[in-house]
């Protein structure tokens, strides 16, 4: 099992699973049902807008990295006030949209470093989402593939100070290239090929062999009979895809 210091040195993948329910006394509980086959907990929007930022601490307070998946987007004033928050509740890792800007971005892993009081602590800077392809970002008026608009917001994120990038698996590749030193987080695993409203996925051994250090999991863990095991098997997938089983 990886540990938080070894992330950065490129070492076995860390498996973060993604508590995605509606109270923190059920992620508390899916927490410590998992705890000893996973490397960390995420909690996102719906966690944070629910029972709030104290569903970190009550994670944290497990000894697992806790990954707040806040998305933060806002004014850099706001996003510094908000991800001081996160980090005083003892959130390892902290999303933020690249979108927003340098500004918005270097405010934010300002307000990590303060919150979390010379704890480890870094903002992961979210690319393009896993439900957006060529078309959407069209719509958008964003003439650019995917891989070229992730490339793009990795250099960002690197050059303000980003811990690392938070992007699909096809485009881990991509990153690494054009941001070495960043940690590359991808949500988006499956067991099997398959798309549901994440549509740029892959298994678990696709996400390794393209350079994955965080594999946020979310329902082929929790939504399994028997989410331990669950957890196990996608262990002993990355172990043996990695050589190391």
């Amino acid at each position: 099992m990886v540990t938080e210091a070894n992330v950065s040195s490129r070492a076995q993948p860390m498996v973060i699973a993604a508590l995605d329910v509606d109270t923190a006394e059920t992620a508390v509980a899916l927490a410590e049902v998992l705890i000893d086959d996973v490397d960390g907990f995420k909690i996102g929007l719906r966690l944070l807008h629910g029972p709030g930022p104290v569903t970190v601490a009550a994670l944290a307070a497990l000894g697992k990295p806790v990954f707040a998946d806040a998305k933060l987007h806002d004014i850099p004033s706001q996003c510094q006030a908000a991800a001081r928050r996160l980090g005083a509740h003892g959130a390892r890792w902290v999303t933020a949209h690249v979108s927003g800007g340098a500004a918005m971005l270097e405010a934010a892993v300002a307000g990590l470093a303060e919150g979390s009081g010379g704890a480890p602590a870094g903002i992961l800077g979210v690319t393009v989402l896993t439900s957006l392809e060529a078309p959407d970002l069209q719509k958008l008026g964003i003439q650019k593939t995917p891989g070229e608009l992730v490339a793009r917001m990795a250099k960002v994120a690197q050059d303000t100070g980003c811990e690392g990038v938070v992007c699909s698996p096809k485009e881990l590749v991509v990153v690494g290239d054009v941001a070495p030193t960043l940690i590359r987080c991808t949500p988006g695993i499956r067991m099997k090929p398959t798309q549901d409203d994440q549509v740029r996925t892959a298994t678990p051994e696709e996400a390794v062999a393209r350079g994955a250090d965080l594999l946020v999991i979310g329902r082929p863990i929790t939504e399994a009979a028997e989410p331990a095991k669950a957890a196990r098997d996608v262990q002993d997938r990355i172990l043996a895809a990695t050589g190391s089983g």
